[in-house]
């Protein structure tokens, strides 16, 4: 197959979607994450933590103590592709993230994850914002 053939196979071909988790082996905290590609997200996290620049500091430091053979990447649960190719999953993958978390609860001593923050606190945000204050 020559390379042009080779890039539109790819980009027609359907790439799983769903929630994982990035495990450290030697003190069993998670980091959880959803992605329309795990494929290509798995990648991105492994480069980030490799080249030191990942966004999730506490990762990054762990990474850094253990090494990157001493963590797993794990999918945690794979959505089906949908029927019709032009159907956004996104919401899917947040709702299924959003159970995951509060499944795992990978916040503070048991994970890499900030916690998600409550309806009242997003409108609380929003009001606040509108009226010209800062949080």
């Amino acid at each position: 197959m020559d390379k042009k053939a080779a890039k539109v196979e790819y980009k027609l071909g359907r790439r799983p979607a769903g929630v994982f988790q990035i495990r450290d082996l030697a003190s069993d905290k998670v980091f959880v994450g959803a992605s329309k590609n795990l494929d290509a997200i798995f990648n991105r996290h492994r480069f980030q933590l490799e080249a030191g620049v990942h966004g999730n500091r506490e990762l990054l430091a762990a990474w850094d103590r253990s090494g990157g053979s001493n963590f797993a990447f794990e999918i945690l649960e794979e959505l089906p592709p949908p029927r019709d190719a032009n159907l956004d999953i996104t919401a899917d993958l947040e709702a299924l993230e959003l159970l995951w978390l509060e499944k795992l609860s990978p916040f503070g001593d048991a994970g890499f994850n900030d916690r998600p923050i409550t309806r009242e606190e997003r409108l609380h945000r929003i009001a606040a914002r509108s009226r010209g204050h800062a949080e």
